[in-house]
């Protein structure tokens, strides 16, 4: 049973968090229940304060509505991420979407390093954000993705990480299961390249073949950052937005997210 005085302090911290979901800092005085209401959903956006550790951390809290939520992973800046409560158990931080083509991603490093996009649309939530989010302990990475005939497959990864900007967001994936293919296990162990930036081992850069940024190696299985194609057999040297497992090498698809959640 717990003791009357970890009850309170409990209590305390979950006043704490309300107040930080309605936009207050913790020395407020509001106590009501939690409305998230963010109106600057950029990706660069700067939350006024923040608690939780991410989006399974909300969760935890009773949180059950898929939207934009204010984390703070570790002991750097707090961010806003994109929160995915329904796939799955929920609980998921969403690092990447593509739907419409609204969002350029060919972009360079700079871009993918701090983000791009709008959480509730098209975004890169960016490599420094990702690497803090999967840092420390044990994290899966699901992929969800879906074609232009309204059919939809996954890839979960019971191991992911992403390294740190010194070492260039070395992705490192394990533990395939799901409906779509393994076609991201070619790419663990990569270093990220850019179209200012190319890691790759050819002399023939990745990225501008590709029009996007991956974790190429010569040159990819996947590429869910290449150009978006409205026609999905409209692609040129598999630089559309690509799953070479589900789909083939020849086909861009319509949706593509990419997300993590801690395993502990």
């Amino acid at each position: 049973m717990m003791s009357a005085g970890k009850l309170m302090y409990s209590l305390m911290i979950i006043i704490v968090i309300i107040n930080t979901v309605n936009g207050n800092c913790p020395d407020d005085e509001k106590k009501t229940f939690p409305v998230v209401t963010i109106t600057n959903t950029s990706v660069n956006a700067t939350p006024e304060c923040a608690m939780p550790t991410d989006c399974k951390a909300w969760k935890e809290l009773g949180i059950k509505q898929n939207g934009v939520y204010p984390i703070k992973p570790d002991n750097g800046s707090a961010f806003q991420v994109y929160c995915d409560m329904e796939t799955d158990g929920g609980g998921w931080t969403v690092f990447q979407r593509r739907q419409d083509g609204s969002v350029d991603f060919y972009r360079y490093w700079t871009d993918y390093e701090n983000g791009f996009g709008n959480l509730t649309g098209e975004f890169w939530l960016g490599l420094s954000k990702i690497h803090r989010l999967t840092k420390e302990g044990s994290n899966t990475l699901r992929v969800d993705l879906g074609d232009f005939g309204n059919n939809k497959a996954y890839a979960s990864y019971s191991t992911f990480s992403v390294s740190d900007g010194s070492t260039e967001y070395i992705l490192t994936v394990g533990g395939y299961s799901g409906t779509a293919g393994n076609s991201l296990a070619y790419h663990s162990g990569k270093k990220f390249s850019t179209r200012d930036r190319d890691n790759d081992i050819l002399s023939d850069t990745c990225p501008q073949r590709r029009e996007g940024a991956w974790w190429f190696e010569h040159c990819n299985f996947s590429h869910l950052n290449g150009r978006y194609h409205t026609n999905p057999t409209d692609t040129s040297g598999e630089n559309g937005v690509h799953w070479r497992n589900w789909k083939g090498d020849g086909y861009s698809l319509k949706f593509s997210e990419m997300k993590t959640r801690r395993n502990n």
